[in-house]
């Protein structure tokens, strides 16, 4: 199925697309310093130094990762997620994309332990709202909707349904599509532990560039 793709993630109003050098050229216009021994670029975002790297697949860009120059301690960390979470929830461009209502860590949670012997992975995660005209293809919203009602109902059972039914199913229907739309435009982060310090890793993906399996 090939969904719309006139709107995928952006990063600071730059579309998460095109060449590597085009997105570098680009990010040197917002103000940012490129570094040719790191490959990325240098500069400030959301109030934090940071390092930016531009990840491509098949030479098209799909990721953009942000990640904290310098490191912290727990208990900054802790603050600095949940304040995170707290301006993704509060930002109209965003949608949780978890089924609890916060993502945030509990106040009493101890990182350095979950981290080191429980292996627990820190993150939250948001979807990143498109424009509707640009996000939803009618044509292939009609065509998944043809093949979701084939697939699960027969001619016959269709028949038997009530409007109110019928409304339902139409409903889950175009929540299926629009979720799927959703998932290629996830903005995500989550805590990285170095040497005893802990910083912020934040990743802008656009899910129509990331690799499907063609290459194997």
């Amino acid at each position: 199925m090939s969904f719309a793709q006139n709107d995928v993630t952006k990063f600071l109003g730059i579309p998460v697309d095109g060449t590597k050098t085009n997105m570098i050229q680009k990010l040197k216009e917002k103000g940012y310093t490129y570094n040719a021994r790191l490959d990325c670029l240098e500069g400030e975002f959301n109030g934090y130094n940071v390092r930016i790297h531009v990840v491509t697949n098949n030479n098209k860009v799909y990721r953009i990762m942000v990640e904290d120059v310098f490191g912290t301690d727990e208990s900054e960390i802790k603050i600095r997620f949940n304040k995170l979470c707290r301006q993704f929830e509060n930002n109209d461009k965003y949608i949780n994309a978890s089924l609890s209502d916060s993502q945030e860590i509990g106040e009493n949670e101890d990182i350095s332990y979950e981290l080191l012997v429980n292996k627990k992975r820190y993150q939250a995660s948001y979807y990143q709202k498109g424009n509707e005209e640009d996000f939803i293809d009618t044509a292939d919203l009609t065509n998944y909707y043809l093949k979701e009602i084939s697939k699960k109902y027969t001619e016959e059972e269709l028949s038997e349904m009530t409007e109110e039914q019928i409304a339902t199913v139409n409903a889950m229907i175009a929540f299926s599509y629009y979720t799927q739309l959703l998932e290629k435009k996830s903005v995500w982060f989550m805590i990285n532990n170095s040497l005893g310090s802990y910083y912020i890793l934040m990743y802008y993906d656009n899910g129509y560039n990331q690799a499907n399996g063609e290459d194997l």
